[in-house]
């Protein structure tokens, strides 16, 4: 099923071209590559192309539908970097400053260098390193390194325990490497989420209601989802070498219930209605239907590179080059490198359950594809999107 609320070519967009989106979509269902998909594209605030296929619940054949629930897992990073940058704007801290300033367990932090020696780490880990993943951090599981088993090791995503708990967990692992010498993909919004509680003192999620979700009419995004809400999450799916297609986490019986973790590296439950609101926020520079939650040039900053050329390509296992990275989200600096379509200046994340977004300033657009499938765009779905996104441009 496909809606569009304004003619596309009146934005630009071509209807016969718009088509192949649902079209191809629809194939990944076909042949059993995950579950359901919703897709949407958006120019100049029209919607020219909202498309759902397949299934909230493969076994069941449950339809999915529009305002079914997503673990965004990663794509809540965008949305905590700009809580932090929410206080960066009342001068609550600078992005120089050292993490310890605020989170003291990060004092004496050491660097775990080759034969297991640890050393004191040549530049002191800032919080700036923390919003572009230079902090030294990791995550664990995309490396085998000595410091990625020790992650593997420390539980550190535990749902009974606290973020404040896990931090400090986090506090007490080595860095991986000297902080601001390579671009580590990792736990660091996860601290970047206990630095809004410290310095606005309420949770996490208290703050991101408060000062997002409620502002932008986010009706649907939380770390725990409550019993009314619980028949519309989306069951999520993985694949294997061994099966193509498992349950890995059912919608009415997951575990995202009283959820004491704000993760605020991937914790978030939300809609693609909700989701479209944040997007749309990015594009208009920090303000939606009158509510501006940062300034221009606060979207300005966090939309810039802010990785030096020496530490490119960005990669989590493989390689992406042509992107670099700001506060919060992916920045596309060069076409030719991605070998896809899209424009300069393009912002957007995944999550880890093959959720994907982007904005395009350049040509006033916004995507967002929502599915439940574990690894992350396993059919290389993401690229797909996006070609088809942008062949259909066509004034």
């Amino acid at each position: 099923m496909m809606i569009a609320t304004k003619q596309p070519e009146k934005v630009g967009f071509s209807t016969e071209r718009l088509q192949r989106i649902s079209d191809v979509m629809h194939g990944y269902i076909d042949r059993g590559d995950t579950g359901g998909i919703l897709t949407l594209v958006e120019r100049q605030g029209e919607t020219v192309h909202m498309a759902k296929c397949g299934y909230q619940d493969v076994a069941a054949r449950k339809a999915l539908e529009f305002d079914h629930i997503f673990r965004t897992y990663s794509m809540t990073k965008p949305i905590v970097s700009m809580a932090l940058m929410i206080l960066f704007e009342q001068a609550k801290f600078h992005l120089s400053e050292p993490i310890y300033k605020y989170l003291p367990e990060f004092k004496g932090i050491k660097v775990w260098e080759a034969g297991g020696k640890l050393v004191p780490p040549k530049t002191v880990p800032t919080i700036k390193h923390l919003l572009t993943h230079t902090a030294g951090l990791t995550y664990g599981f995309f490396g085998e390194t000595d410091v990625d088993k020790l992650y593997q090791s420390a539980n550190l995503f535990d749902n009974s325990q606290t973020l404040e708990e896990m931090v400090k967990k986090v506090a007490d692992l080595p860095l991986i490497c000297h902080p601001g010498e390579r671009w580590v993909y990792s736990v660091s919004i996860d601290v970047v989420g206990r630095l809004v509680e410290v310095l606005s003192g309420i949770s996490l999620a208290d703050f991101l209601q408060e000062k997002i979700f409620d502002p932008l009419g986010m009706v649907d995004t939380s770390f725990s989802i409550p019993e009314e809400k619980i028949g519309r999450l989306t069951s999520c799916y993985a694949q294997t070498e061994q099966e193509k297609l498992f349950l890995e986490d059912p919608g009415e019986n997951s575990a995202y219930r009283n959820i004491r973790l704000y993760s605020g590296g991937g914790g978030l439950l939300s809609t693609l209605e909700d989701y479209r609101r944040f997007t749309r926020l990015i594009l208009n520079q920090g303000e939606l239907n009158g509510v501006r939650l940062v300034g221009r040039k606060t979207l300005e900053l966090m939309g810039s590179n802010h990785i030096p050329a020496n530490l490119l390509p960005l990669a989590v296992t493989d390689p992406f080059p042509g992107f670099g990275f700001g506060i919060g989200f992916s920045v596309l600096m060069d076409i030719s490198q991605t070998q896809a379509l899209g424009s300069v200046g393009t912002l957007g994340w995944s999550g880890m359950a093959s959720t994907d977004f982007w904005v395009d300033p350049q040509e006033d657009l916004i995507a967002i594809i929502m599915t439940q499938l574990i690894p992350l765009d396993e059919f290389n779905l993401h690229a797909d999107f996006r070609n088809l996104v942008y062949q259909a441009l066509i004034a």
